[in-house]
């Protein structure tokens, strides 16, 4: 007696559910899927576009290095390119915050932690490079690039918070729970509908044909569910197909495994330096940026000679890297041993015949620009 009453309690208000609240609550699922599909697809297409932004200048590097027969190192010119690929992305940033130096962060930062996602890659993908060792068998760099993105907890979860791989797999499940909502409240309609056929007094000609007109409109109203649950379906399958974050993820993986495969068949080695800097996503862009440029005028090239992945120093070159005790200790090393590091002042060129003028100390700096 118990369970009759409960059921029969459960399928009321399932009925009175699927008459009322089933389409609205279908109708905000869906708003809600289409918006989380968005999101999820947005935090992916960020990685995607730094890795772009890097495919441009590793085309780039690759070009303007195409005569040149001196060593490179893989690891010292990937870290190259993606530092500059990270301050030249967030440069304007970097000149909207010093006119307004109480700025935190920007809103999409802040929401979609896309620039230390940005240098969480620079960072895994260094740490994962940086003891390659060359030899006939080339390194696994699909599983480096695979490595790099799925263990970064800025793209992979969505607001830092929700990881986007559960997400991904609830929203891809959404158009069938549709369908099924749908012919679920058409059931329930006509379950609703049936009993008031028992009520017909067939004797009453007029009486019967109203009753039968009420079955009939609850029976259409009800077929309604399932026309949207159907519509709202393929939409959403449309959008899941269309806002895909798998395909996504598979061209950013593909495109920056092949990019590190061409730096890694353009170097000739993997040697290291004994005073490497570390990538420090908190400098001023524009300052890393014009520090680059000046080294590569003054042509301050790392050392090939230094601390090398591959072989142990020899003791003839050990000596050379000593460090002087006139010296400082962070003084850069440079690509010849034999030669002495440039001034820090350069020395201006001699003046022109009939110029009256002094130059100044970088007046041939602003000359060559």
């Amino acid at each position: 007696m118990f369970s009759q009453d409960f059921t029969l309690k459960a399928t009321t208000l399932l009925v009175e559910f699927s008459s009322t609240l089933l389409i609205p609550a279908m109708i905000m699922c869906f708003i809600g899927g289409i918006a989380l599909r968005l999101l999820i697809y947005f935090t992916y297409k960020r990685e995607d576009w730094f890795s772009k932004e890097f495919s441009k200048r590793v085309d780039l590097f690759i070009e303007g290095t195409h005569n040149s027969t001196s060593p490179i190192s893989f690891y010292l010119s990937t870290k190259k390119i993606l530092e500059r690929t990270f301050y030249e992305l967030f440069k304007k940033r970097t000149i909207l915050k010093r006119r307004n130096p109480d700025v935190v962060m920007v809103l999409i930062d802040r929401v979609f932690l896309v620039q230390h996602g940005c240098a969480r890659l620079v960072k895994d993908t260094l740490k994962h490079i940086k003891y390659l060792k060359f030899g006939p068998t080339k390194p696994p760099m699909l599983t480096v690039s695979k490595n790099v993105f799925e263990s970064n907890p800025c793209f992979n979860k969505l607001f830092g918070l929700v990881p986007a791989s559960l997400l991904n797999d609830l929203l891809g499940i959404l158009p069938g729970l549709f369908i099924i909502g749908g012919i679920f409240g058409t059931f329930l309609g006509i379950m609703q509908a049936l009993p008031e056929l028992g009520q017909m007094d067939l004797t009453d000609v007029e009486g019967t044909k109203a009753t039968m007109d009420k079955f009939l409109m609850q029976v259409s109203f009800s077929m309604i569910t399932s026309i949207v649950g159907i519509v709202i379906s393929v939409t959403m399958s449309i959008v899941n197909t269309a806002f895909s974050p798998e395909k996504l993820f598979i061209q950013t993986v593909e495109r920056y495994e092949n990019n590190l495969h061409d730096l890694w068949n353009r170097c000739s080695n993997n040697d290291l330096v004994l005073q490497d800097s570390k990538f420090d996503e908190n400098k001023d862009a524009l300052e890393a940026l014009a520090e680059n440029s000046v080294n590569e005028e003054l042509n301050i090239l790392p050392s090939q000679n230094g601390y090398t992945s591959n072989a142990p120093i020899p003791d003839s070159e050990q000596e050379s890297h000593q460090p002087s005790n006139q010296t400082s200790q962070t003084e850069p090393i440079y690509a010849s041993t034999n030669v002495s590091a440039p001034s820090m002042t350069p020395t201006p060129p001699p003046a022109q015949p009939g110029e009256t003028k002094e130059a100044g100390p970088f007046d041939w700096l602003k000359k060559a620009s």
